[in-house]
This record gives structure tokens, C-alpha cells and sequence, in this order.
């Protein structure tokens, strides 16, 4: 990017940073936190600390919400708690450094964020037309961030004082650390790095890198040794050398060189090769070191940080927040209403789905709080004056992997499998969910709490062969609907997604509704199904709407697939090649056959009879035209028929606590954060509607 400002981001509206702020306003009373309890904003909060600096200036384009679930806090106050001193500057008008100048020169370095999600996937939709909402502004208001905000606000830092580090990192940074694919240019993007300029990119949650680059720049160490810590990424000058590091893997310290920005961006199947060699250096316990030429400069990515061990992850989640969004958030982020009664107990997702981006962001391995620190948690929340009694969600990026890890630590060390689930469950897996099904039991115990629902989404394969698990969601933890993420019926297209095959789905929902009859409970799931996703044709889409009509779902929303930077699925829909086998893949890319197999998933819907009608008949399937029983759609249009195709009542629009409005990992997500849009599905015949949308937000 060639200057502070993209060409397609919209004239910032005063933003919280940039208005004037009084010294004395407070949300205290009534259990509200005041202005002190928050991390400085401003510089009437630092003069308020009696500071006349800070270690590190936070900058971020999502809202302040003072909640472990968004980034700035938890970074935030993990590097107050180490004792630094850190101020936030959420969402600043970008259009001069004067936001940035306010706060004073920072003594160690500027931390750079776009937020919890990458920005293009907060600002657009699959159609790339401009979202209405976003998730974590306040009130849920537009143009508070621009288009790519990495590379403009680390080039503000630089305008407003010379000299001071700049470290990026986020979802952003951190999934186009390396050559990309970018779904709204249509082209392939080199690293961030070179349009940030950052001396240093920091990818991954970042709590044990950003801690260690705060100690070793106070301790007066040279900014060039950072270049040896475990989740890092840099450019090289032209007349450097790539310095010798040791990062202590079972693969040794060899370094793996990936086709170049040229190659990769001039030919489709260098960059499956890179796709390919990237996602197998991804196990911190074998990672190599990458490099990358871009031009006469060197790209290189560390190996990544290793995991969080169980003392840091309840430390970590026990600071002082307050939970709340900051006083100058003239109303709270839709995200933050979302999460604010949810509780996260743990990160890492084992499964590798190809279209998530949760794995590359929060790592493969699980981490997790011990069961003491949760229900801690708990008990704070049950205590705290608008607690109405309900904890909207007991989970995290998938809620019944809580604690599984491999059994046997030597296999780990060396394994370099993309999935532990796919194509079948690993057999050293520990899939035991005593611990999660304790952790229930408990935490709907504690004094004040009436009700504890898992909301964040269970992996239905692992779940369906618990039915201890499965009896005990069905009784207590579910609020009507359950949210499952089939994604498709076509084991084709389900093999490319490296999700299990339609049958899986077919037990979890015959045993769950089994285990809801002897609840006595009438309860309901709500499957996601993503249209367009490489693989999938207008026959596959054909498959999964016979499916739907046989079983009475009738899907409100539609997933349409979003190509997010660094995916298995985004190379596949990039090159049409499979990077695993460099086998074609077959991939819906034009507008016209994208809102087809929209309108397949809503194929009852009166506006998309014709679209429908046309796609049957070019599949040879005008069986299914019809008044008879399985037939998808009547021979006359019924009326109304003329709406565009695939527009369902708010359809591409992300919703917080989904995995679009909450990961950003995306792809995915937890959230999150991976960037998929919230999907209602109705039962017929009885049907109720969720009267609300519930999630764990995911960086």
C-alpha cells in the first residue's frame, strides 16, 4: 500500500478516539466500572495515572471492550500485569496522526491490530458489496475503521514519531503473513509486511510473543534481536544476511524455502506448492523456518509460538477485566452484546477444516483453562448486578474439545498431520469428555446461575459416540436449538472441506433427537451449509437441496464461501487445484453460478423459483419440478417470483457471535473467530425460532 489511506475506505465519521473526552466521565454506580478501572485512552487518563509516558500504544480498529474475548484487552492487560504500561487507541481517525500524537511517544513500541476479524471480511460480503453493520463498532456503526487498517496505522505511528518499533499483528497480519490470495482484488497479494512496513509481525494470539518483545526491548536489547523469537515474521533489507537462529524442533533447525512472490503470483500451481509446504510448518513442535523472496528482499516466518500451558491460560483469563465496553463507546459493540455472559474455556481446534481459519490462527493444539479458574469465572458473573441467571455460552472454537489432546506426546512431537479427526479420528486421541461433562455439572451449580447453554458450536463426530455427553446436553444445555456444522451432504465436497461424511451427521441428529424425546424436551438443530465452496457444483448443491426437502430444513440464511488469506479451501478456489494431491478441483467463481447454488439452498423460496427451475433443468433433473411429494419446487411460479435470487431476509450479513463477527480467524472465524455468516434453519413442523443468536466471540 503506497499511502496512509486505501482507495476504498470511506471518510472516517468522528471515531472514539478522535473526540474530545471529559476528564470525569464515569459509568460508575450500580455495579458500573468507572473510567480508571479501564487501560488509559487518552491523555487526561494518563495524567489521571500521574504517567508521562507509556511502554506500548495499542492500536486497534475494533471498539474497547475490556473483555478477554477482544484482543486489545487481553494483550492489554497481560502486558499491564507483567508490569508495563499500555494505553489503547481504538478505531482513530486515520486521516492524520494526530490520535496518535495525543497519547505521547511510547518508550517501547507501537502494537498495530485491525481488530478481532481480517477488515475485508468485517467490511464485505461473499458479493463484495458493503456490509451494513459491523459487529465491533459501537452500536454496530460503518466507516469507524478503513479497508485494510495494518498498513495505515502503522504508517500513522510512523508519522507521529520516528524511530518508535512498529509490531503488527491480529487475524489481519497474522493469516497474510506470507503471499496471499485476496478475494476482493482478485489477485495475489505479497506479505503484509511489505505494505505495513512493520519492523516486526507478530502472528498467532501473541500473549507469549508480545510479553517477550516488552521484555527484551526494556531490558535495551536491539530491535534486530527479536528476529530469534518462535512467532515472528519480518522482512529481510537487500543487504542483510538470514541470520542463524536455533528454535529447538523435532525437525531441527533446517529452513524451508517457499516458491517466490513473482512466481506464486504469476503461476497457480507455485502457489499450491506453497499452500501446500506452509500448512505442514505449522506444528510449533516440528515447524521449520520459512523464507520467501519478494523481489530483492527476503521473507522470513519463525516457527510458531509453542502452546499455552494451563497456569498461563487461567492467569490470562483472570486479569481485572471489566467486562464492559469503554466509557467513550457511546453504545456497546453488537460483538460485546453477543459474549458478554459467556465464558471461554479454552482455544485450538484440532479438526483443520479446509475453509477455517481457527487452526492457523490459534494453533491445532487445544488449550485450556482448568476447571477452578472457569467456574471462578463463573461465580463473578452469576455475582455482577446484570447477571439475569443465564451464561449464554460454556465453550470456546468447538466446546466439547475441551482437554483432548494426544496421548502420546512423542507421536505429537513428530506428527505433521493437518487434522487429527479427518479422515478419521486419530486413534491417540483422547476424545474422553468426562472433563467437559464435569465442568457442565458444575458450572450449573454454582448460586445464581439458572441456566448454562452451549452455544459455540460441538464437533458432532466426537459427540455423537458420548452419550453420557449427549444426554447431558440434550437435558440441560440447550435452549431449544443446537448449533452443527454439517456443511454439506456430498462426501465429495465434504472430503475437499476435510469434514466427516454425511452420516455423521445423520447419527449426532438421530441420537440427539432421541436424547431431547427422553428429556422430554422438543428441541431442534440448526445446521450451517456453506454454498459455493470449491468442489461443490450445482449437482452437489442439487444433492444437498433434495436433503434439505427430505428432512424439513428450510435454511433463512445462506453461507456463502469466502475465500479468507492463507486457507486450503482459498488456494483451491485460487488455482482450482487441491494443494494436499494437486488434483482439479471444480469452483463455482463467476457471480452467476455463485448466486445458483444460493438459490439451491433456498430453493422453497417463492424469488428464487426461476433460478431454480433453470439450474434443474440444466442438470437434467426436471424430476424434481413438480407438484409431487420430493419434488423441490412447483411447475408455475408461485407469487411473489420476482425478487433476485438468494436474497433471504438478511442474507450475507454477519451476526455477532457468529463465526464471521467473532474469529478472525476466519474463515472460520472465533470466532472468533472464520468468516461465515450466521445461518437460522427452521424445522417443519415445529419450528420456533431462536429469539436470539448466541456465540463465544474468537480473535
Amino acid at each position: 500500500m503506497s499511502s496512509a489511506r486505501s482507495a476504498h475506505s470511506p471518510t472516517p465519521p468522528s471515531s472514539p478516539s478522535s473526540r474530545r473526552r471529559p476528564k470525569s466521565r464515569s459509568r460508575a454506580g450500580a455495579g458500573r466500572p468507572a473510567r480508571a478501572d479501564f487501560l488509559p485512552t487518552c491523555r487526561a487518563d494518563l495524567e489521571a495515572r500521574g504517567w508521562d509516558e507509556v511502554d506500548v500504544v495499542f492500536v486497534t480498529g475494533d471498539a474497547y471492550v475490556d473483555h478477554p474475548s477482544f484482543a486489545m484487552a487481553i494483550l492489554g492487560r497481560w502486558l499491564e500485569a507483567n508490569g508495563f504500561r499500555v494505553a489503547i487507541l481504538a478505531q482513530p481517525d486515520w486521516q492524520s496522526a494526530e490520535a496518535w500524537r495525543e497519547l505521547g511517544r511510547p518508550r517501547l513500541f507501537y502494537a498495530v491490530s485491525a481488530g478481532n476479524m481480517d477488515s475485508m471480511i468485517n467490511h464485505y460480503t461473499a458479493n463484495r458489496k458493503r456490509r451494513n453493520a459491523d459487529a465491533y463498532s459501537p452500536g454496530g456503526r460503518i466507516g469507524l475503521r478503513p479497508d485494510r487498517p495494518t498498513a495505515v496505522y502503522a504508517q500513522r505511528c510512523r508519522e507521529a514519531f520516528k524511530g518508535v518499533p512498529v509490531i503488527t499483528g491480529g487475524v489481519e497480519a497474522s493469516l497474510r503473513r506470507i503471499a496471499h490470495y485476496d478475494y476482493w482484488s482478485d489477485r495475489v497479494w505479497p506479505s503484509n509486511l511489505v505494505s505495513s512496513k512493520a519492523d516486526l509481525l507478530a502472528y498467532g494470539m501473541g500473549e507469549d510473543v508480545i510479553l517477550q518483545i516488552a521484555r527484551r526491548l526494556a531490558e535495551g536489547e536491539p530491535l534486530a534481536s527479536l528476529r530469534t523469537l518462535r512467532g515472528v515474521a519480518y522482512l529481510l533489507g537487500k543487504n542483510e544476511t538470514l541470520p542463524e537462529a536455533s528454535f529447538g524442533g523435532a525437525a531441527g533447525d533446517g529452513t524451508i524455502e517457499l516458491p517466490a512472490f513473482d512466481a506464486v503470483r504469476e503461476d497457480r500451481r507455485a502457489f499450491a506448492e506453497m499452500t501446500r509446504a506452509f500448512h505442514h510448518e505449522t506444528n510449533p513442535a516440528n515447524a521449520r523456518r520459512l523464507v520467501q523472496p519478494h523481489g530483492d528482499r527476503l521473507l522470513v516466518v519463525n516457527p510458531p509460538a509453542r502452546a499455552l500451558d494451563e497456569p498461563t491460560m487461567d492467569r490470562l483469563h483472570e486479569l481485572p477485566y471489566t467486562r464492559q465496553p469503554h466509557p467513550d463507546c457511546d453504545s456497546p459493540p453488537p460483538a460485546w452484546e453477543t459474549i458478554k455472559d459467556s465464558v471461554q474455556i479454552m482455544r485450538g481446534c484440532f479438526g483443520g477444516c479446509t475453509f477455517c481459519s481457527i487452526t492457523m490462527h490459534q494453533g491445532r493444539e487445544i488449550q485450556s483453562r482448568s476447571p477452578d479458574s472457569i467456574l471462578r469465572e463463573v461465580e463473578r458473573l452469576a455475582a455482577s448486578p446484570d447477571f439475569k441467571g443465564g451464561i449464554s455460552d460454556l465453550g470456546g472454537p468447538t466446546a466439547n474439545m475441551y482437554r483432548m489432546r494426544c496421548t502420546k506426546p512423542e507421536v505429537e512431537r513428530v506428527c505433521r498431520r493437518l487434522s487429527c479427526v479427518h479422515p478419521k479420528v486419530c486413534k491417540l486421541l483422547d476424545t474422553d469428555h468426562a472433563p467437559v461433562l464435569d465442568l457442565m455439572r458444575r458450572a450449573r451449580a454454582v448460586p445464581g446461575v439458572k441456566r448454562v447453554h452451549i452455544a459455540s458450536g460441538i464437533r458432532m463426530d466426537l459427540a455423537a459416540d458420548e452419550p453420557e455427553y449427549l444426554e447431558e446436553l440434550a437435558t440441560h444445555h440447550v435452549g431449544g436449538h443446537l448449533k452443527v456444522a454439517p456443511e454439506h451432504v456430498s462426501d465429495r465436497v465434504l472430503g475437499l472441506m476435510k469434514k466427516p461424511g454425511r452420516g455423521s451427521f445423520e447419527i449426532f441428529a438421530e441420537r440427539f433427537a432421541a436424547a431431547s424425546k427422553r428429556a422430554g424436551k422438543e428441541q431442534y438443530l440448526v445446521p450451517y451449509f456453506i454454498a459455493s465452496h470449491p468442489g461443490s457444483t450445482a449437482d452437489e448443491m442439487i444433492e444437498l437441496a433434495i436433503f434439505l426437502k427430505e428432512r424439513g430444513y428450510r435454511p433463512r440464511q445462506v453461507q456463502d464461501f469466502i475465500p479468507a488469506p492463507m486457507d486450503l479451501a482459498t488456494c483451491m478456489y485460487w488455482t482450482g487445484l487441491d494443494p494436499m494431491t494437486m488434483e482439479p478441483v471444480e469452483t463455482a467463481r463467476r457471480v452467476q453460478d455463485r448466486q445458483v447454488q444460493r438459490a439451491l439452498l433456498q430453493f422453497f423460496a417463492p424469488e428464487n423459483w426461476t433460478t431454480v427451475r433453470d439450474a434443474l433443468r440444466r442438470a437434467g433433473r426436471e424430476d424434481l419440478i413438480g407438484e409431487g411429494r420430493d419434488c423441490l419446487i412447483p411447475s408455475r411460479p408461485p407469487r411473489p417470483a420476482g425478487r433476485r435470487p438468494g436474497r433471504g431476509r438478511g442474507a450475507g450479513r454477519p451476526r455477532a457471535g457468529s463465526a464471521s463477527a467473532g474469529s478472525g480467524a476466519s474463515g472460520g472465524s472465533g470466532t472468533s473467530e472464520t468468516s461465515r455468516a450466521t445461518e437460522d434453519s427452521r424445522r417443519a413442523p415445529g419450528y420456533r425460532r431462536p429469539s436470539r443468536e448466541r456465540g463465544v466471540d474468537r480473535r
